[in-house]
């Protein structure tokens, strides 16, 4: 039994960890493509992407990521929470929902308040339509990847077999970087402020979660005292 227990405790704390580094590891990236590309104005890494994307930019690929882009935008990623939180209020999950609402609206927030701080301006000659607000980071890259963590973090407290969970969260992953590929080969955002955005939204994920914990570890030792 204390093997096992020592065993338990020692994965508990390489997790811990691992998600601890990952986290520091965003935010290092965020902030040096901050630094290094935005503030300083350097173009080379933006310009190979766009370089290399263009390679694949025919119609059919056009068509495609146009579809993906869709799905990052704020009119399907507002609906598409609305309906996820009412099945959720009415299925008796309200935490569930409230943490999710948290989760949306802060990171929505955060990602308003750093286009304004950095005030980057979007690519030149998009290849559909202008857009004129700021470009750094990514909405589409952090909303898109937060919305697929929920789902994901959703999947993970379901009934589904390890094997399932693992299949749908690696493929909500990939859905969520089709859709930020999706805004380079279309030039509505740089390549960094796509990297940018998905680093911005794990470490946002990695915080929540570490909050939720704390909260409900805390509330569980109240109504254990009580």
């Amino acid at each position: 039994m204390k093997k096992f227990l020592k065993g338990f405790i020692g994965e508990i704390e390489l997790k811990a960890l691992l998600v601890s580094v990952m986290f520091v590891i965003c935010l290092f990236v965020f902030g040096y493509l901050a630094h290094e590309i935005v503030g300083e104005n350097e173009t080379a890494f933006d310009e190979r992407a766009f370089h290399f994307f263009s390679a694949f930019s025919s119609p059919g690929f056009i068509r495609v990521s146009r579809i993906f882009t869709f799905f990052g935008a704020s009119y399907f990623s507002i609906s598409a929470y609305i309906i996820l939180l009412i099945i959720l209020f009415f299925s008796g999950r309200t935490t569930d929902g409230i943490n999710i609402t948290i989760l949306a609206a802060s990171s929505t927030l955060l990602m308003f308040l750093l286009k304004n701080v950095f005030h980057r301006k979007r690519p030149d000659l998009p290849l559909i339509r202008t857009l004129n607000n700021f470009s750094f980071p990514s909405g589409h890259a952090l909303g898109s990847f937060i919305f697929c963590s929920v789902l994901i973090y959703l999947i993970w407290k379901g009934k589904l077999p390890n094997a399932w969970k693992w299949v749908f969260s690696v493929l909500l992953v990939l859905f969520s970087i089709c859709i930020g590929i999706s805004r380079i080969v279309l030039r509505y955002h740089y390549a960094s402020d796509v990297i940018a955005g998905f680093c911005l939204a794990l470490a946002w994920v990695i915080f929540s979660l570490w909050i939720e914990r704390r909260l409900t570890s805390r509330r569980v030792k109240l109504q254990l005292d009580a």
